[in-house]
């Protein structure tokens, strides 16, 4: 018994109590820079601007305890929100609330099944490509805020302030660092549309802000089958997203701070975040790169940094709702255009001539499959797709076989080497010289291995044209797994080879 306490009471002082101050510091910052983000995201996804609060502080602080990597931010994200607006404008809210929950419930279900394991197959060009897609997807939804602007004479206005947020942004932390820029962006240009009496498009105008602590409610949807057409193959690819964005964004912090995370944990304590947020009026989340980022530069390391994060969010929130709501549109466009600029992976651009063909096609490919579907799980499954037959032609090239013939030159014997599949298959035959006249024909698969239907049957065939020509053929050194697939699927190894090999 007393073991067991002393080993709870460290592993809560090594999650959460062993940075405390830096924790808090780093927590409140990130808290702060949450509130336009949450709102940007919010917008995109056509809800109101308190969904999104609601949502990254009930994720941030559900994460804080039950994810499986400290110091990594969770809350509403573009991925997500990108994902929502097919939903939200055809079937409104309370559906997307649903959606909410059942997203948490595929997640969960995803940890309990260990698929966090499987996140190492997923090639980096594919990752890559699906986060420029995510930067160009934030950045494009920016347009509509920039186009059409009411009043028509607000344009110029508009463009103004988004270039000067932009320069705040940018030229702000070559000078200090110790307030996020995006931050004070927003709130010199909050300063300057009220005293100026600006007549700018406002994050007030755009929905309610929260003004109480998120409350309990069931979704007001019809509990059938209808609904769960509706909402199923949104929370499917709301889940899958959310995971590879919460996966990549362990990952990321796993490195800044070489500190191990628990992937399954991680989707778990995801999944329930979010099954919990559909309950109390906010939308789906997941990791968030750029937050996380901010948080470990900050001297955030613990769990106590997710959960600061969180509580400081709701605490601006409900105690700035006056100026939140002055906030001009045009600050938190600028804000967006950031993440979006910091988010793209402008190496695998600068870099092309070096990467190789391939994994810059499938690059390329995902990327562009998830701009113009809107659609991040299609892109990842193509550029898996891609990745995986690329993979297998290089491995179908890496078969030899060497051509030993006996002194008389009677006997020949063929020692093969590499993976025989499918794709191996050409490569494989053109190896043998079926016009000796040989009379024994030995076929060495000491250091080879066959995979599937398609080299057993290549090997057939091989054998098959030496009968043809009167030689004798002689199987060796089949492992026992290629010896089973041969005796499953060729009627010539069950028969009289059976004893030759």
């Amino acid at each position: 018994m007393v073991l067991g306490r002393n080993l709870n009471l460290t592993k809560l002082k090594r999650e959460w109590f062993f940075n405390t101050r830096r924790d808090i510091m780093a927590g409140a910052v990130v808290g702060l820079a949450l509130i336009p983000e949450a709102i940007a995201f919010s917008i995109i996804a056509g809800v109101d601007p308190k969904v999104g609060l609601y949502a990254s502080f009930i994720i941030a602080v559900t994460t804080a305890f039950l994810g499986g990597r400290p110091a990594s931010i969770s809350a509403a994200t573009g991925a997500m929100a990108l994902l929502m607006i097919g939903l939200v404008k055809e079937y409104g809210l309370q559906y997307l609330f649903a959606a909410t929950f059942l997203t948490g419930i595929f997640q969960v279900f995803f940890g309990i099944l260990k698929l966090g394991r499987y996140m190492r197959y997923i090639p980096r060009a594919v990752m890559i490509g699906y986060v420029n897609a995510l930067a160009v997807l934030i950045f494009k939804a920016q347009l509509p805020e920039l186009t059409t602007v009411p009043p028509a004479n607000a344009l110029l206005t508009v463009y103004v302030m988004t270039l000067l947020s932009l320069a705040i942004i940018y030229i702000l932390p070559r000078f200090t660092k110790v307030v996020p820029s995006p931050l004070v962006a927003l709130v010199v240009m909050t300063i300057a549309k009220i005293s100026l009496k600006l007549d700018v498009p406002t994050v007030g105008e755009k929905g309610d802000l929260p003004t109480a602590f998120p409350s309990f409610a069931l979704p007001q949807v019809p509990f059938n089958l209808e609904t769960l057409n509706i909402i199923l193959p949104y929370s499917l690819t709301l889940a899958i997203v959310g995971l590879l964005a919460s996966f990549l964004t362990a990952s990321l912090v796993d490195e800044f701070t070489d500190t191990p995370s628990d992937k399954n944990q991680e989707a778990k304590g995801q999944g329930i975040a979010n099954m919990i947020t559909g309950f109390f009026g906010g939308m789906a989340g997941c990791g968030m790169i750029g937050q996380s980022v901010i948080n470990v530069q900050s001297g955030g390391r613990g769990r106590l940094s997710t959960l600061a994060a969180g509580i400081f969010l709701l605490i601006a929130i409900l105690g700035l709702q006056t100026w939140v709501k002055q906030m001009p549109m045009a600050a938190l466009v600028a804000v967006m255009i950031m993440v979006s600029i910091g988010t793209f992976r402008w190496s695998s651009f600068k870099n092309i001539r070096r990467i190789p063909r391939t994994d810059t096609a499938v690059m390329l490919t995902t990327m562009l499959v998830i701009i113009f579907t809107s659609n991040f799980a299609l892109g990842v499954v193509v550029g898996i797709v891609m990745s995986t037959v690329f993979f297998s032609r290089k491995i179908a090239q890496l078969v030899f076989v060497d051509k030993m013939l006996s002194q008389d030159g009677s006997h020949c014997t063929y020692k093969v080497a590499g993976q025989i599949f499918f794709l191996s298959r050409d490569e494989f035959l053109d190896y043998f010289d079926f016009t000796d006249l040989i009379e024994n024909v030995t076929i060495d698969l000491t250091n080879a291995h066959l995979w599937d239907q398609g080299a057993v049957e290549v090997l057939d065939k091989a054998i098959l044209k030496f009968r043809r020509n009167g030689a004798e053929v002689e199987l060796i050194g089949l492992n026992e797994a290629s010896a089973t697939l041969m005796d499953k699927l060729t009627d010539y190894h069950k028969s009289d080879a059976h004893s030759e090999a």
